[in-house]
């Protein structure tokens, strides 16, 4: 009878969708919510997660390396030019992979990106100057771009959550094989072992990522380009998230550096500092994006941020030891996993539904010159300070509570001055 009654409700369903060509266009948007097809991408888009972001998370390391192998001849604020670079190309090109996503899809992005982050990579296992580093590893590594495939509605917080994992697991994963192998084999098989790891996870990715339909050419109007910076309270988030960008990058640059030359870690274990920052953001990021179901995207990512740089005065700062180093990047990479995690998430939500995608691309950028700048700007403090890192953590916490009050103003005008709403 079951089955009886199955097949009368569905008879109907089926009858409509073949003499209503618009329900049967809608029926065939509408994302499964699973499926093989459906979590190959999410397992292509994990490879990217690894390859590209798992790999900038573990800047810190190069930082600490270079200052004492290669291109110890050279400032900290020269060397830090490096991985400013793969962190500015990384958010930078969002808006331009987004054109790109729109008009042919993923599938030219993660073939491009692969073979420009392998080749990047190969080149700088051959580097011995400083440009050369500059050249391979800082400009042609980092523009690894990588997409994520629509294929889930009410389950898209599971596939992202899941996708998202891969950039801190290849952060914890990176640092500690780059530390181990540079002594073992030297730094130019380090980067080559990296770079065949890398091809082999992105091959993964080129088989699986594609879209569930054809993309379509998508054209704004020339007005809709000047409407956010209309609207104020979206001009206050872009500048929150500026500020917050210096606050929260300047540990994750400087965490390895500052173990070893401040709290007179070993070597070994200063690039270990990285990996642990990276394992505890991953469970920030879980918890964060959990959390902010319950009280709120906006709400959440404030109480991360304002905390990121609480602690960063409080246990940064005194952190003269191993023990506390070690101790701050458990608990600075679990609260600051939110700004990741969840700095998307905060214009999509106030964001028209023709404009989401560039004003997505408008915060990215908003991320980007910062991430070019912090890295020099913390080396020139350090260098030329005479408080050395007791300024470049007191930077670091101020930008991060000042960028955290400006888009609690953002979310105030937002949302008329309701303090305790969900949002």
């Amino acid at each position: 009878m079951a089955s009886t009654d199955h097949a009368q409700n569905t008879t109907p369903m089926m009858h409509d969708l073949k003499t209503d060509p618009e329900k049967a266009a809608q029926a065939e948007r509408w994302p499964p919510d699973g499926g093989a097809a459906a979590w190959l991408v999410v397992l292509g888009a994990w490879c990217c997660s690894f390859s590209s972001p798992g790999w900038i998370n573990s800047v810190g390391s190069f930082q600490q390396y270079y200052e004492v192998g290669p291109l110890k001849d050279y400032s900290s604020s020269t060397i830090a030019w490096i991985p400013a670079l793969q962190l500015f190309f990384l958010f930078a090109l969002g808006p331009v992979a987004g054109i790109i996503f729109d008009k042919y899809g993923p599938r030219p992005l993660i073939i491009g990106g692969t073979l420009l982050h392998v080749f990047g990579l190969m080149m700088a296992s051959l580097a011995k100057t400083y440009y050369q580093f500059i050249l391979s590893q800082g400009v042609c590594s980092a523009i690894a771009l990588a997409c994520i495939s629509t294929w889930f509605s009410k389950k898209r917080g599971a596939a992202m959550g899941i996708m998202v994992t891969g950039s801190s697991v290849g952060g914890v994963i990176f640092p500690i094989m780059i530390s181990r192998m540079i002594q073992s084999t030297g730094y130019p098989w380090t980067m080559r072992t990296a770079a065949f790891l890398i091809l082999g996870l992105q091959i993964i990715a080129i088989l699986t990522v594609r879209p569930r339909t054809k993309p379509v050419p998508k054209k704004m109007p020339a007005g809709r380009f000047a409407a956010p910076f209309r609207e104020f309270p979206f001009v206050m988030l872009l500048l929150g998230i500026f500020v917050l960008t210096y606050g929260i990058f300047v540990p994750i640059v400087y965490l390895a550096v500052q173990g070893f030359q401040e709290a007179h870690m070993s070597e070994e274990m200063a690039q270990y500092l990285v990996s642990i920052f990276n394992a505890a953001s991953l469970f920030g990021r879980l918890v964060a994006g959990y959390s902010a179901d319950i009280i709120g995207r906006w709400n959440m990512f404030i109480i991360a941020c304002t905390l990121s740089g609480i602690s960063v005065l409080a246990v940064w700062i005194p952190a003269k030891d191993s023990s506390i180093s070690i101790g701050f990047a458990i608990l600075f990479g679990f609260m600051s996993g939110a700004f990741i995690g969840l700095s998307g998430a905060l214009p999509i939500s106030v964001s028209p539904l023709p404009e989401i995608g560039y004003r997505l691309g408008l915060v990215l950028l908003a991320i980007s010159i910062p991430a070019l700048t912090v890295a020099p700007i913390g080396g020139a403090i350090l260098q030329n300070s005479a408080n050395g890192w007791l300024d470049v953590k007191i930077f670091s916490g101020v930008m991060c509570i000042a960028g955290s009050a400006i888009v609690l103003v953002s979310r105030l005008l937002y949302t008329e001055k309701k303090l305790l709403k969900v949002f």
